[in-house]
């Protein structure tokens, strides 16, 4: 019998192994360099919400929402080196999702920060069903006969790591560190880098997410449990100072801060110094380029911070760039592996 190029470990965290803060946990356990984690996350309810009558405020107690699974110990990780995390595969670890309207939470309502003398929006929940055979969610109206069915597209809404100074976040929060920026970009094929603050990098992730619109408009995407393998490298005397992104066809910097401005400004100036870095372009030169090539991507107007994601097209780019010492080129073909070792079942 053939014997598996790559051993993959499977971590399925206990409901007391929880992280509920980015930075301030221990690590559930320490990683290498090239380790493969297959690993379960609950979803943004910790999985109270089943029925279309189950309400947040009554099923999830503040601030134990959004469940982290982690965080990972990255040896060798020390501050100043970059931790790349490459989703392998990022699938529905459950045949439904939920989504909720939350009363002073959403881009819609009045806030407790944006208050208003209007009575809060009511607070409802919708189920999802999955169709795996057709990749298909299947949308149905609380108030109507209106069903539709939309496509299924996986991906994280949280990722990151520990922040700097020590500091502690609640994981709703997305800043420098990573953390709650519910991009969906950060699905299978994509590549993730983010700067070590810690010894180890302190690396989690959670918040799946089924699909979701652009801004997560409603404060909610379609919250469902998941199934992740993925692979780790680190990237020595390389640092990040804000999450980075990168699939077969483009390079991306993620954003997170209030006003909006400024998290479109913090992932455009950090994609731009990427590129004249690594492509030798001077700066101005690489301004000019990425202002008429770039592709932003609003992630969330909801959280703590809002994200935008700043997206430029490798191909526009000059050729021959090993973009983060070729680190995803390797862990792609590294993946590429896994998921042939997976379907042949060794």
């Amino acid at each position: 019998m053939n014997q598996p190029i790559h051993a993959i470990t499977r971590f399925v965290p206990t409901e007391d192994q929880y992280a509920w803060t980015f930075g301030g946990y221990e690590p559930v356990m320490h990683v290498r360099s090239g380790d493969v984690l297959d690993l379960f996350t609950e979803d943004c309810f910790a999985g109270r919400i089943r029925s279309t009558t189950d309400r947040l405020s009554e099923l999830v107690p503040y601030p134990f929402i959004n469940p982290q699974t982690g965080p990972f110990y990255v040896e060798d990780a020390e501050p100043g080196d970059t931790i790349a995390i490459h989703l392998i595969e990022v699938e529905p670890a459950r045949d439904w999702a939920a989504s909720v309207t939350v009363p002073l939470f959403g881009a819609l309502t009045g806030t407790r920060y944006t208050a208003t003398l209007h009575d809060a929006l009511p607070e409802k929940t919708w189920i999802y069903r999955v169709d795996f055979a057709t990749r298909k969610l299947v949308f149905q109206a609380l108030e109507s006969e209106h069903a539709v069915r939309l496509p299924l597209e996986p991906f994280h809404g949280t990722i990151g790591v520990a922040p700097a100074a020590y500091e502690r976040r609640n994981v709703l929060v997305p800043e420098a560190f990573g953390g709650n920026m519910d991009s969906p970009e950060a699905r299978a094929g994509t590549t993730l880098y983010f700067g070590v603050n810690v010894p180890g990098g302190l690396f989690s992730l959670g918040d799946g997410h089924y699909r979701m619109g652009e801004g997560e408009v409603c404060g909610a995407a379609v919250e469902g449990a998941m199934n992740t393998v993925l692979t780790v490298e680190l990237i020595k005397g390389v640092y990040c100072e804000w999450p980075r992104l990168q699939n077969d066809d483009y390079l991306m910097v993620a954003g997170s801060y209030r006003p909006l401005e400024d998290a479109y400004r913090i992932a455009h100036t950090q994609l731009i110094r990427w590129v004249a870095a690594e492509t030798g372009l001077e700066l101005m030169d690489a301004y000019q380029l990425i202002s008429q090539i770039a592709e932003p991507r609003i992630a969330n107007v909801v959280d703590t911070n809002y994200t935008i994601v700043a997206k430029a097209p490798i191909r526009h780019l000059p050729g021959d760039v090993e973009w983060m010492a070729g680190a995803h080129a390797r862990m792609r073909q590294r993946g590429r592996e896994v998921l042939a070792q997976r379907r042949a079942g060794t």
